[in-house]
């Protein structure tokens, strides 16, 4: 090498390393076709395919199964009932009550799983479950958590969180309200739906393929069904299209079905639900029922808030108990209460139980937050975003949690004052008003909402990740961790943290598919934390690896340890430079290990549910955005006109895919609050369950100006990975804007007199009730 080459070498920087904007390592497989999901995979000689037959009716008992014309069907090689599961009949994610593979002798929704026939082709065992003859003795369902009663049955033990006396700031406050707020649901709606392909082994071995969240619980469930140890199953995942939380634990039911018939069969076996079906049996977000009161003065400063979140959680607990904990957690959003009280009713309804979704509860409890601050803005007649200001989380006594969590990187007060500059909040503000007095029929509206969400699985366990490391002679490395990808670009994330501390190229990075079999026990890829936990554990391996080579270098060439350097794709080794593949093979030759295991555990966070308080989050991210619709007086419908959001994610590992998180979170959350209506009829069933009745965002529904800025002057209070922040989840609750801006719009149709309190899903039929009911007010008072 040249001094020539020398130098320019060492003016290089490596392609790909932390807080570049390398791309989605599948971004161009996903647009070509290219990528592999399980459905495209190559299937084994003689692969079985089999479909779930459900039930009809939303409680009852089962009177007769007659199975024999199902039997009988052309290519069905068999059929399995609850008698067939060789192990456990449960995938009950939390263990502590019954969420059966096949319903028995009882019903609890409609659409559970009663059957399953197993034939040569998909559509031979679709057709063949047409053919069940089940007869049910009819009980009575309980579908709304309205027609729970006063004494509702819980699936899990509620809980309460208290800080100051509330009920006497509220009574002791110069004014008061109360009111109740519906907040609907959501289908998680991933591109691919859920799917498994199970392959048996020999000594009982089963490897399942599944499009799964959580490998390692479905390792587990998988096993119980099976009625052998987690040590027997392998579960493999390469990439999923779309979880958002739907396949946290709704994939395990998919899992053991096709397992069990792997089993029992011989052969390979995959198990794919039609979109309607998978509606129909799968969880969804929790809709809730808010009930809130406030004490405030005039001046729109809160005293007090009392909160009940009831939310129907459908026939078991599965994951109810901690999204509705999270949703108490988040009542506050960006806002302190000098007195706080706030209490969850996880409550039975005979549907599907309900599960995680992005936000994991939170999205919901804000929404309680905010409507508090909407109405003390109406009632004092002040601007929303005023009084927002007013309530911010600030300094020593203005810090503290209803959780008794102080808050630490409080930031939402510059996040907000610069998005209010940025966005021309008050010049637009002025000419809407202006815009309205002369507009008949088209209403305009503006609001500006502040997002403060917690970082951390509430479950403290939960909080470890592990990762696997290799490298070999010729300087590639092989990376392997727990966390999943489903299209939020983890894996790039986490090896473009490897190619940093090796200083090499990220294309020498080997990216590959999540599996029991290399990291085990390993935590959902969730909570947002997938970043945080499973890049600092492959940090940790890959850190171990150098520094034997650090070690190993200096004993070879009699150097002290600071003297050894990694440089991009190099080493200086004192005053001499050798290329890292080089360096790596001479530590083989030397017998050093190139192999480690990594290991990471969330520090500071504990969490005493039965005191309702603790540190349960090691951190908060925050953002705020600023939303203007356009709402038709005459119909309801309505455009989101422009959109501004400034959101911090710290320092960036990579700021392409950070914005890409942002930009699809909000129009997930938009879609949440504007068009996507889960509706049950009286009989129990999901009558929106197809694109023709439930009805995502369309591109077309993106807004029509859409500015997305990242806070470069974040950096993350704890030393997370590189100090970036989590990006997953806070950007969905950003779409409170849009609702707010709704509620803007409709309440000038009363000049602002009057509270619209509009409740979400905001469809053009409910903003069109909310606009003429708030006519007939104003017509009336």
């Amino acid at each position: 090498m040249t001094k020539h080459q020398t130098v320019e070498r060492g003016t290089a920087k490596i392609r790909g390393g932390v807080a570049t904007d390398e791309r989605h390592d599948s971004a161009h497989k996903h647009v070509t076709g290219e990528a592999v999901y399980i459905d495209d995979m190559a299937e084994p000689i003689g692969t079985l395919h089999a479909y779930l037959g459900l039930s009809e009716v939303a409680h009852g008992t089962i009177r007769s199964v007659d199975l024999s014309a199902v039997r009988a069907a052309p290519g069905v090689v068999a059929v399995l009932t609850a008698d067939d599961v060789p192990g456990v009949n449960n995938v009950s994610p939390t263990g502590r009550d019954e969420e059966p593979i096949f319903a028995r002798d009882t019903v609890l929704f409609m659409g559970q799983p009663i059957f399953a026939a197993v034939a040569e082709t998909r559509e031979q065992a679709r057709r063949a479950c047409r053919l069940a003859k089940v007869e049910y003795d009819a009980l009575p369902a309980v579908i709304d958590v309205v027609e729970a009663g006063e004494t509702p049955r819980l699936v899990t033990d509620p809980l309460t969180l208290q800080r100051g006396d509330a009920a006497h700031a509220i009574a002791a406050a110069p004014r008061r309200l109360a009111g109740t707020m519906r907040v609907g649901g959501q289908d998680h709606f991933y591109l691919e739906g859920q799917i498994a392909l199970a392959m048996p082994g020999e000594d009982g071995d089963m490897q399942v393929f599944s499009s799964t969240q959580h490998p390692s619980e479905t390792q587990h469930m998988v096993a119980h069904a099976l009625g052998v140890s987690s040590h027997a199953v392998t579960v493999d995942v390469r990439r999923m299209g779309g979880g958002f939380g739907g396949k946290e634990t709704q994939a395990n039911l998919f899992a053991a079905v096709a397992a069990v018939a792997a089993r029992l069969t011989g052969r390979a076996v995959k198990v794919r639900p039609d979109r309607d079906d998978d509606m129909i049996a799968t969880g969804k977000r929790h809709d809730f029922l808010i009930d809130y009161a406030v004490g405030f003065d005039d001046e729109g400063n809160i005293r007090g808030v009392d909160f009940t979140y009831a939310a129907r959680c459908g026939f078991s607990a599965d994951l109810s108990g901690a999204v509705t904990d999270r949703a108490l957690f988040h009542c506050d959003n960006a806002y302190y209460w000098p007195a706080a009280k706030a209490v969850s009713a996880p409550i039975f309804t005979n549907t599907v139980s309900n599960t995680a979704f992005r936000g994991f509860g939170g999205p919901q409890g804000m929404l309680g937050a905010e409507r508090v601050i909407e109405e003390v803005a109406f009632a004092t007649g002040r601007d929303p975003l005023e009084i927002r200001r007013k309530n911010f989380y600030g300094g020593e006594g203005r810090n503290v949690t209803p959780y008794h969590q102080t808050v630490e990187d409080n930031v939402v007060e510059r996040i907000v004052a610069e998005l209010e500059a940025d966005c021309d909040y008050a010049r637009r503000r002025a000419e809407i008003a202006a815009f309205n007095r002369d507009s008949p029929v088209i209403r305009r509206g503006l609001a500006l909402t502040p997002v403060k969400f917690g970082i951390s699985f509430t479950a403290t366990h939960f909080n470890q990740a592990g990762a696997l490391v290799h490298v070999y002679t010729d300087g590639s490395v092989h990376l392997n961790h727990g966390g999943t990808e489903m299209g939020q670009g983890l894996y790039v994330k986490v090896a473009q943290v490897v190619a940093e501390e090796f200083q090499i190229d990220i294309d020498r990075v080997k990216i590959t598919a999540t599996t029991t079999g290399k990291v085990p026990n390993t935590s959902a890829t969730a909570a947002s934390s997938g970043s945080d936990l499973n890049g600092m554990a492959a940090q940790a391996a890959a850190r171990t690896i150098k520094q034997r080579l650090i070690d190993f270098a200096a004993e070879f060439y009699e150097l002290p340890r600071e003297q050894i350097v990694f440089l991009p794709n190099r080493v200086r080794l004192g005053n001499q430079e050798l290329p890292f593949e080089e360096v790596v093979k001479q530590a083989y030759v030397a017998r050093v290990q190139l192999s480690a295991t990594g290991f990471y555990k969330t520090p500071k966070i504990h969490w005493d549910r039965d005191a309702g308080r603790g540190h349960p989050f090691y951190y908060f991210a925050y953002g705020a955005a600023a939303a203007e619709v356009a709402v038709d007086t005459l119909t309801g419908e309505s455009m989101v006109e422009r959109v501004d959001i400034l959101h911090e994610t710290g320092r960036s590992l990579n700021r392409a895919i950070d914005i890409g998180q942002i930009e699809g979170g909000f129009v997930q959350g938009m879609g949440w609050l504007t068009t996507e209506e889960l509706w049950w009829d009286d009989k129990g069933r999901l009558r929106t369950h197809a694109p023709s009745t439930y009805k995502i965002p369309l591109a077309s529904d993106r807004p029509k100006v859409f500015n997305v800025a990242l806070a470069d002057w974040s950096e993350a209070h704890e030393p997370t990975v590189h100090r970036s922040k989590a990006v997953g989840e806070p950007p969905f609750m950003l779409a409170m804007s849009v609702l707010h801006a709704l509620s803007d719009a409709v309440a000038s149709v009363a000049d602002h007199r009057i509270c619209p309190r509009l409740d979400t899903p905001a469809t053009p039929e409910r903003v069109l009730m909310a606009i003429e009911r708030l006519r007939a007010e104003a017509a009336a008072g």
